[in-house]
């Protein structure tokens, strides 16, 4: 626990477990605190910024990757913890409150950081700092620190060697800084059986990233590291009496994608549709050809999943790729019962294909996805897939696409598993982020 107090006002309880008091009883004027979700850093952050516009005069900032993610993290359990203090009503257009000491407390998005040039600052929370521009601190937050001599809290979940690596290392050699890292389950919020449950979820190197806090670089080189040919790959055959899965990448050329079935948790992937320089309604006859002849037992409840983008795309010149598909299965309600469970829009590149590796692999051992040896090109992309580096040899967000026949077939088998298995939110939440 631990409490602040204040002369022209009651103590205040803070309620902050073991390791948030670490944090906060430093006294230097820079704190890196790297941390896995649900740790409680967003309750710490507020914390530290009441304490820190404890003064008539005093200003601090919350920063956030944007200022609809601050709104959203944020104002609400900001006005909760200061509400007996205020001097007004907040002002929900500025997202700012003056305390009746003279202090304010601003959220603020790094999103348009040149807007936020001009204000001396006492104190500032980089919330999620990896996802911000490094320009936000180095051209306009630590210049506006310098004429009041403020201080300043970093605070993230790793991402690999990005500018919050470059800050918790520098952090661990400079004296005016102090570096802290911590687990979630070090946080005291988060259960090591909802832990265990999780790492069920993730593959071990993104629950070692997202859990432990630790810098592994989940995106660099090969895209599905958890693909593995000789536990991956084996002979399978379609199951009378199972759903048919389909799920297609709206490519034109090529236009791909995967026949899959499930089994409680597992997929099974039993083929896969390559069609070069083609189009939707191409795509929905290779899919009648190549499936019909298991309809002798009575229709095929079949699932069709996919690329979002379909929902106003024509690849065919006439109308959308998913309108086609529903016509298409409206022409043989004898063959096929089918539902369309497409999303309306597409996940992330790196929460689809980290969800993908999570099937390939879990933390926890676990191998919930095969491949049969047919699926040539879906192996070859498993295989070769990278992430696209930027002209400073960083990894991005992206896939390298520089080879056109590649990621189109995992992205079709991507989208089935993203929308099949996401993870909405079962331990914490990440602005931007996939958990």
């Amino acid at each position: 626990m631990g409490r602040l107090e204040q002369k022209e006002s009651k103590t205040i309880e803070i309620g902050l477990r073991p390791a948030q008091m670490n944090v906060f009883r430093c006294d230097k004027r820079f704190r890196v605190l790297v941390a896995g979700r649900r740790f409680g850093k967003t309750h710490l952050a507020l914390v530290e910024l009441l304490r820190a516009a404890w003064g008539k005069g005093r200003t601090a900032w919350y920063i956030a990757p944007s200022y609809r993610q601050a709104k959203r993290i944020a104002w609400d359990r900001l006005k909760q913890l200061t509400e007996p203090y205020w001097a007004g009503k907040p002002n929900e257009t500025d997202l700012s409150i003056r305390l009746k000491w003279g202090g304010v407390i601003a959220l603020r998005g790094a999103d348009q950081y040149s807007s936020l040039r001009g204000n001396g600052l006492d104190f500032v929370v980089l919330d999620e700092y990896a996802s911000m521009k490094p320009e936000c601190w180095t051209e306009v937050i630590r210049p506006a620190l310098a004429d009041r001599k403020g201080g300043a809290l970093f605070i993230g979940t790793p991402e690999g060697a990005d500018h919050l690596f470059e800050r918790f290392e520098h952090a661990q050699k400079d004296q005016d800084w102090a570096a802290f890292q911590y687990t979630t389950l070090q946080g005291g919020n988060v259960t090591a059986e909802e832990l265990a449950s999780a790492s069920r979820e993730l593959d071990a190197r993104l629950y070692r990233q997202e859990f432990e806090a630790s810098f592994e670089g989940v995106a660099q080189g090969q895209a599905y590291y958890c693909f593995s040919r000789a536990e991956t790959v084996k002979p399978l055959a379609y199951r009378p009496g199972l759903p048919l899965i389909w799920s297609l990448d709206f490519n034109v050329n090529p236009m791909c994608s995967v026949l899959a079935q499930r089994v409680d948790d597992s997929v099974y992937i039993v083929d896969e549709l390559i069609l070069p320089d083609s189009n939707t309604v191409n795509a929905c006859e290779a899919f009648l050809e190549r499936t019909r002849h298991w309809a002798h037992h009575g229709p095929i409840a079949v699932e069709v999943y996919g690329d979002a983008s379909g929902y106003q795309r024509r690849t065919s010149g006439t109308g959308t790729d998913w309108s086609l598909i529903r016509e298409f299965f409206g022409r043989w309600k004898g063959t096929y019962q089918a539902t369309v469970r497409a999303a309306t829009s597409n996940p992330g590149v790196r929460d689809r294909v980290a969800l993908v590796n999570s099937r390939l692999q879990s933390a926890s051992g676990e191998r919930r996805l095969f491949v049969d040896p047919r699926c040539r090109e879906l192996i070859k992309d498993f295989e070769r897939v990278c992430w696209q580096m930027d002209s400073t040899g960083r990894v991005t967000t992206e896939l390298d696409k520089s080879d056109r026949a590649r990621t189109h077939i995992s992205d079709a088998m991507g989208y089935y598993v993203a929308e099949a298995f996401a993870m909405r939110g079962k331990v914490g939440e990440r602005s931007g982020r996939l958990m």
